[in-house]
């Protein structure tokens, strides 16, 4: 036992430690590990315990051939990918973290390496066979490497998002091994059909640091689904000549899941669920771009909790509670943090908030809410990150003022200082916002109980509180301009398209920011028309907070309603006609290229009826589409 001693790693003595020949059991917890020496000599190590240090990487640990017993929790830096490498990388290991990890070590060791292998020698086959002349040089081979190993770590995906960087990790070692001894030759082909790895894809999701026994999540098992229809049904009045020509989205139900349950009752159809964001890929080279690849874990709020689900699975990794709580909504940002020795590695923080006006901040791989903010003394209804300074946050409250914090940035004890750097004056609550992307440290959009407005939010101005530079007015149903209205949907479909849901029934504006907004007028406060671009036709219901989303990378609008329909618009064929400067509007209200119906879902052997959708939204790739309802349903979807 070396328990609580202060030992850091250059304490570990390989010359002292390759003595102990016949050392099975190791106690190092409580210490100030930051990783192992790579020459240890430990070669009968059974049992390690290494908890409360600063590891940040295991691969060392392969060293120690026959370790049964591995303990790591509480160091911080580790995450779900590191005990998917020690359970490749240990072949004898049963218990991980006080788990039997047996049945899943199998799957990581076995299955797992067969499907990336396979992807691999495919990856290689389809895009760099050809490439290599019968006759090469050893230039050629080391150029040609180079750009197979970053093409297969971009471009092989497999499993959950949560676990990428495992996946990165096993692929760039496999195709170094195919690469040394299987370059040219034919691929040994595992004789493992493609279903029968599948059906052991949800297995490879579970991990023995995240099993929280807290999680009620009952799955509601559809009973004869009904179709998911391209045009809406006779209901909604529209003619079959009226339907939009754009092509469909294939979509099929995967998961309808009850995990914010008050008190994990099963019993609980009530909890209102408001807001959804998937979460950033981390150090994910090309895959930054959305249109390549993004998560597909996604952080749902309502109620006292706060859930990340894997969209694939239906697993819900991890819960956060607070039982005094209702949460609105919840961001993600990806903050820089410097550990041990002045190094520097990203993490992936959610703020959630709610009806106390206070955030919380969570650091998700850590498991741990390591601050909050006492925002507003009212509830806040919604908050976002800039997209330029990652530790900017605003947060939109009930006490009808848009206030930016800056957040800081946890140092390794989790200490960090907030600060308030503006406070917009609204006139009415505000209910949704957005930064214009064109500008985003300079003009906020807002959309609120009395009206759409927008702020001048430029640091270097000396005003800490300020009042809104413009107003924008919009058509009502009469064909007056008004200014008074209910603006409870509001998004950009793309730098200079807003899409907004408000004063007139049964439809939804989308309309020009560049050609509305003049940024070089002097007065305050002025009075603007919105020029609109076109309509979309939506449902002729009064219900409020039904919000809208976009998905710019597909360019497509999301917008549910109050009979449990996603309304889907794919705009790619509008959106080239409304960038040109003579852009005129679309005359005719556009139809919905689709509506996504809820399916006929039985729990407790009776029928749920009255779902209303508060909220849909979709990855950046269009992959997943998930929605908020208010009977305490979160229901995914994947496009086919």
């Amino acid at each position: 036992s070396l328990s609580k001693l202060q030992l850091k790693t250059g304490d570990l003595d390989p010359r002292l430690f390759s003595r102990l020949r016949h050392l099975q059991k190791l106690d190092l917890s409580d210490n100030l590990l930051d990783k192992f020496p790579n020459s240890l000599t430990l070669p009968d190590l059974r049992v390690l315990n290494c908890n409360n240090n600063q590891l940040e990487d295991v691969t060392a640990l392969k060293q120690f051939p026959l370790l049964e017993e591995l303990t790591y929790e509480n160091n911080v830096y580790l995450t779900t990918n590191d005990d998917y490498k020690v359970m490749f990388l240990l072949q004898n290991l049963r218990l991980l973290n006080g788990k039997d990890i047996t049945k899943l070590a199998n799957h990581v060791r076995h299955v797992n390496s067969r499907k990336l292998t396979s992807k691999v020698t495919a990856h290689w086959e389809k895009f760099f066979r050809d490439q290599l002349p019968e006759k090469y040089t050893v230039e050629q081979v080391k150029s040609i490497k180079k750009k197979f190993l970053k093409s297969v770590q971009t471009n092989v995906v497999y499993g959950p998002s949560s676990l990428s960087e495992f996946t990165r990790w096993r692929v760039k070692m496999i195709a170094e091994e195919f690469l040394a001894s299987s370059l040219g030759l034919e691929e040994n082909t595992d004789p493992k059909t493609e279903e029968e790895i599948d059906e052991n894809e949800e297995e490879s999701a579970e991990s023995p640091t995240e099993a929280v026994e807290d999680i009620s999540q009952v799955k509601l098992t559809p009973s004869k689904r009904k179709r998911n229809n391209s045009t809406p049904s006779s209901g909604n009045k529209r003619s079959k000549s009226q339907a939009n020509t754009e092509e469909e989205a294939a979509l099929k139900p995967l998961h309808f899941l009850q995990c914010h349950s008050k008190g994990n009752s099963r019993e609980d159809f009530k909890t209102q669920l408001w807001s959804c964001v998937f979460e950033p890929l981390l150090d994910s080279g090309s895959r930054k771009d959305p249109t390549v690849s993004s998560s597909r874990t996604v952080a749902t709020c309502g109620g006292e909790a706060v859930c990340l689900i894997d969209c694939e699975t239906g697993i819900v990794l991890k819960k956060y509670k607070v039982a005094t709580e209702e949460f609105f909504s919840v961001a993600w940002t990806t903050v820089t943090m410097v550990i041990g020795d002045n190094r520097k590695k990203t993490h992936n923080i959610l703020a959630a908030a709610g009806r106390r006006g206070i955030v919380k901040l969570i650091h998700v791989a850590a498991d741990f809410c390591y601050g909050e903010i006492k925002a507003h003394k009212k509830p806040i209804a919604t908050i976002c990150f800039s997209p330029t300074h990652e530790t900017h946050l605003f947060t939109a409250s009930y006490d009808k003022r848009i206030a930016l914090w800056d957040i800081g940035i946890p140092d390794c004890d989790y200490n960090f200082k907030a600060s308030q750097l503006l406070v917009l004056e609204a006139i009415s609550i505000p209910l949704r916002i957005a930064l214009v992307p064109t500008c985003p440290d300079q003009y906020l959009l807002a959309g609120c109980e009395e009206g759409c407005f927008t702020w001048n939010i430029k640091l270097d101005k000396g005003q800490k509180n300020r009042p809104f530079e413009a107003v924008f007015q919009f058509p009502d149903d009469e064909g007056n301009m008004t200014t008074s209205h209910r603006v409870d949907g509001l998004a950009f479909l793309n730098d200079d398209v807003i899409v907004s849901k408000s004063s007139k029934t049964g439809c939804i504006f989308v309309w020009s920011w560049s050609r509305s907004f003049d940024g070089k007028g002097k007065a305050s406060q002025r009075t603007i028309s919105a020029v609109i671009l076109a309509e979309l036709e939506w449902s002729s219901t009064d219900m409020s907070y039904l919000t809208l989303s976009t998905c710019p990378a597909k360019e497509y609008v999301f917008c549910g309603d109050e009979t449990g329909s996603v309304w889907m618009y794919n705009l790619s064929n509008h959106t080239t006609a409304w960038s040109t400067a003579k852009g005129k509007r679309s005359e005719k209200r556009i139809p919905p290229t689709q509506i996504l119906k809820w399916p006929e879902l039985r729990a407790n052997g009776e029928q749920l009826t009255e779902i209303i959708i508060n909220n849909v939204v979709t990855d950046p790739t269009f992959t997943y589409l998930v929605a908020l309802t208010s009977v305490n349903i979160t229901a995914i979807w994947k496009k086919s």
